[in-house]
């Protein structure tokens, strides 16, 4: 069982450098679902104004102490910026795309190249912007510069799930485990055909998942760590395949 989910329990350890990051945050104890839709989407707002793509595609931060960053193009300001009935926003980096390239389905066996954090929406200052941020897979930074295949926050096997249902005495399902805002956004993209290495990575885009989109106030198999958690994943999208539905569940 440790071993069919390895690829979902990983993310789970890097919530513990979950921090504040300003200590002037309205700490509002319980959001109805109606405002934390909007601050969810004020947040995303705000982010799309404050960050922009580097020269790689990665997703960067405005610096105010320096005017250095003060030619680049806020996400919000891509023409192609799209966002879903669902909330979720996603950007095609142009330029970033392979060609032809390989169409990308919900159930396709995935190698992703990512930087992705995840967020809460919070009230600082006066401004609802996405605070307490947090890592839930980095393999662009750092040492572990290897690819994410086949994560059970995209496509979790349907023998992963009975395994887990079996072991718990519990009847999850699909929501239990994916991102579903993940699922929504990724087929937009278009996979490479190489496993490209950390050097000579080209990010191709963002999806920002509100946490509606993602699990919400759902039970799911991380617990009450992803609750209300919005994701904004950063990556790049390798060696995608059709999965053999017979062999592989």
């Amino acid at each position: 069982m440790k071993k069919i989910l390895l690829g979902i329990a990983l993310s789970v350890a890097v919530l513990q450098g979950c921090r504040k990051d300003d200590d002037n945050v309205d700490e509002t104890v319980q959001l109805t679902v109606d405002q934390q839709k909007e601050y969810d989407d004020a947040a995303i707002t705000d982010f799309l104004n404050t960050h922009y793509l580097d020269s790689k595609g990665l997703v960067t931060e405005f610096d105010a102490t320096t005017d250095a960053d003060n030619n680049q193009k806020k996400l919000a300001d891509y023409e192609n910026l799209v966002k879903l009935p669902s909330g979720v926003v996603y950007l095609v980096r142009p330029g970033a795309q392979p060609d032809p390239g390989k169409t990308i389905g919900t159930n396709d066996v995935i190698s992703f190249f990512q930087s992705t954090k995840m967020y809460l929406s919070s009230k600082v200052n006066d401004k609802i912007v996405f605070n307490n941020a947090a890592t839930f897979v980095d393999n662009v930074n750092g040492s572990n510069n290897v690819p994410t295949i086949d994560p059970g926050y995209f496509y979790v096997k349907e023998s992963a799930i009975a395994a887990y249902n079996k072991a718990n005495n519990t009847t999850v399902g699909r929501d239990f485990f994916e991102i579903e805002g993940l699922r929504e956004a990724l087929p937009f993209f278009k996979s490479y055909d190489n496993l490209s290495t950390a050097e000579n990575y080209n990010l191709q885009g963002v999806i920002i998942v509100p946490s509606r989109a993602a699990f919400g106030r759902d039970n799911s198999y991380y617990g009450s760590a992803l609750t209300n958690r919005s994701f904004v994943f950063n990556f790049q999208v390798y060696n995608t395949k059709a999965r053999n539905m017979a062999t592989e569940n």
